[in-house]
């Protein structure tokens, strides 16, 4: 006869509970590992229409992604927006949000900070850092922000607004350097004034890493804990999963999408500080480098998670660090790891259909497999 777990003794009910979660958390990766490996078998087909090695072009991938000590700084230093960006997806997706927008918040991020910077010439580093800092999160916060807004009072859709907005911000953007920002002396490049020594963000102790991966790993930890250890993050989740029943409850709804919206603009402001305060030293049209982009992949094959985001994130850099070797040694374009991952999204997407119908992940073949 079958039993239900509820009546089942405590002492076999646990372990039956923690079964059925590690039977949870495994369907959470092995089906986006699967999608991983599916992408990459198209991608596969693609290069040898093309007469091209999948074999050399993975092997190009991990000598400049992974293979050296300076291929790791390399894709370390580029994995730091990444993480930030993710988070901008990644946090509104809690809410049932698809909001992919994060570029516009990175540029008008970088745009603040650089802004900043002028007008806080001659200020000493410790203040005018966190100022900066502060006038990249707050741009980016309320750029974002501005579409959960959108989505919660008028009902406006978050994807198509936050793409929009992402177009308009990239526009502003290279509006404000080519105009009313711009440094005299950018003649060939414009951008906004070159940020004096004592403002310029530096590596990590023993790295070549500038410290935008250290506050990218804080800031991912720091989301999942409000995520799966606070009552916001529990009422998040409670609203992503059913909107009405929140509501039923009295849980703050409209503030919970605005709010998570606007930290995730904040983070994605938050990679626009660096870029300009590690990378770049000034704001120009390179701020637009396509991060906002990648994020939403890195989120979606991450299953929103804020701490698979920091692996999957390093993976992803791994490629992108790749792809000038890849473009001199197979003769192929410079876009062809934005052809690998438009595969790989593809597949993510399909993959989520496949949640819920494999019997051996169901938490019901764990919890009643030795309580008959």
């Amino acid at each position: 006869m079958r039993v239900s777990s509820p009546s089942l003794p405590a002492t076999v009910a646990r372990p039956l509970l923690g079964r059925a979660a590690v039977a949870r958390r495994a369907e959470a990766v092995v089906i986006p590992v699967g999608a991983l490996l599916v992408g990459f078998a198209i991608f596969s087909v693609f290069l040898l229409l093309q007469g091209k090695s999948p074999t050399e072009f993975l092997s190009l991938v991990y000598r400049a992604g992974f293979g050296t000590a300076f291929s790791w700084q390399n894709t370390l230093s580029r994995a730091a927006p990444l993480l930030l960006a993710a988070l901008c997806v990644a946090l509104p997706a809690r809410l049932g949000l698809v909001v992919i927008g994060g570029e516009g918040a990175i540029v008008l991020g970088g745009v603040g900070a650089g802004a900043a910077a002028v007008m806080l010439a001659g200020t000493p580093a410790a203040l005018a850092l966190p100022l900066m800092l502060v006038c990249a999160m707050v741009i980016g916060a309320v750029w974002i922000g501005a579409v959960g807004a959108l989505r919660h009072f008028r009902g406006v859709n978050e994807t198509i607004a936050s793409l929009l907005m992402a177009y308009i911000a990239i526009a502003l953007m290279n509006h404000l350097v080519e105009g009313p920002l711009r440094d005299p002396a950018s003649l060939n490049k414009p951008s906004t004034a070159p940020l004096d020594d004592a403002l310029r963000i530096g590596n990590l102790p023993g790295w070549d890493v500038h410290w935008g991966l250290a506050f990218g790993v804080v800031c991912c930890v720091l989301a999942w804990v409000l995520i799966e250890k606070t009552t916001w993050g529990f009422a998040a989740r409670i609203a992503g999963g059913n909107v009405r029943a929140a509501q039923v409850q009295g849980l703050p709804v409209g503030w919970l999408i605005v709010g998570f919206t606007a930290l995730g603009g904040a983070f994605a402001g938050m990679a626009g500080f660096f870029e300009v305060a590690a990378v770049h030293g000034s704001a120009n049209a390179s701020l637009a480098g396509g991060y906002g982009y990648t994020g939403i992949l890195i989120a979606f094959l991450a299953r929103h998670n804020p701490l698979a985001i920091i692996p999957v994130a390093v993976l992803l850099a791994g490629f992108e660090a790749s792809s000038g070797l890849v473009q001199r040694r197979m003769d192929l374009p410079d876009a062809t790891v934005l052809v690998l991952q438009g595969f790989v999204f593809l597949a993510i997407l399909i993959s989520d259909t496949l949640f819920g119908r494999f019997k051996f992940f169901a938490p019901e073949r764990w919890s009643t497999r030795d309580g008959n």
